[in-house]
């Protein structure tokens, strides 16, 4: 029950203090996705993954 006495330092402001929160993980999430993708464009191993799931077995 502690855990939920933390929170409430701000009062008004803690609904602002978590959508901040929020935007800086989206943020940083996003961040993280761009720097995988290109990743994964450098390396060109973006077309094997559907053959490896056997979408060419005619």
């Amino acid at each position: 029950m502690s855990e939920e006495a933390v929170p409430q330092q701000g009062g008004p402001a803690q609904p602002k203090g978590l959508l901040q929160q929020m935007e800086e993980l989206m943020a940083s999430l996003n961040a993280d996705l761009s720097a995988l993708d290109a990743d994964l464009q450098s390396t060109g191993s973006t077309g094997s993954v559907p053959a490896e799931e056997g979408g060419a077995t005619v």
